[in-house]
């Protein structure tokens, strides 16, 4: 039974939420504001976190940022605003998707789905072990390095990673990217890809505005290239 921590403010969704994800199985756990939220979170280890953009005390966004640098909890984002911004935001800050206010209990339940399901995939994978020139990564660990030095990434900036090395000097179009990483349960768009490339660049690249590792094919996607030459061990 997994446990999701919902960061709500608004007691009557609260309420509504709970209700209907404690009949799907799940236990929840709930914060009415930022601060309580993330408190919650470092303590009770929740497989799950569902996370209003607009809270008390400290902001859906902060809230992200933080817990991103401390765990890869799958993250799915609330807002109540249409605005494309607000979704890149979030996107940016490592959550895992998002829903605009309104939506249908069926349509969060389903994005749920599909982020337990992309996560359970990780989990169960082989470790494995890919270099490309100075960047290493280590699928079991979940850990990389640049030059010896290690990356912190979140959890899609990790798998992304791995997957161009994987298939380095081919050129990965966003959708077949969305696929391997994301899932073809994703329900999101091409666009979540070019945000989390611009991420992934300001910590892979010695200089994100001139990448020599992560490669624009325009017209198409991604290329990862990197010279294969031995380094030194770790």
């Amino acid at each position: 039974m997994s446990t999701i921590l919902l960061v709500e403010d608004d007691p009557t969704l609260s309420e509504t939420l709970r209700y209907n994800l404690e009949r799907e199985g799940y236990t929840v756990i709930h914060a009415a504001d930022g601060v309580v939220g993330l408190e919650r979170a470092r303590r009770d280890q929740p497989d799950m976190v569902i996370l209003d953009v607009m809270l008390p005390r400290l902001d859906g966004f902060s809230v992200c940022r933080i817990l991103r640098h401390e765990s890869d909890v799958p993250i799915l984002m609330l807002t109540a605003r249409q605005d494309e911004v607000d979704r890149i935001a979030g996107l940016e800050l490592g959550a895992d998707d998002y829903v605009s206010k309104p939506f249908s209990l069926g349509e969060l339940l389903a994005r749920l789905r599909a982020i337990m399901r992309r996560s359970d995939r990780r989990v169960a994978a082989n470790r494995e072990v890919l270099d490309a020139g100075a960047i290493r990564v280590d699928t079991g660990s979940r850990r990389a390095w640049r030059d010896n030095l290690e990356l912190i990434l979140s959890q899609k900036e990790f798998d992304l990673l791995a997957c161009l090395i994987r298939n380095r000097g081919i050129a990965l179009s966003r959708d077949v990217l969305l696929e391997r990483v994301w899932g073809y349960d994703f329900l999101g768009d091409s666009r979540t890809v070019d945000v989390h490339i611009r991420w992934l660049r300001e910590k892979v690249e010695p200089d994100p505005g001139k990448p020599v590792y992560i490669q624009t094919v325009r017209g198409v996607g991604y290329r990862f290239e990197a010279p294969l030459v031995p380094h030194a061990s770790m």
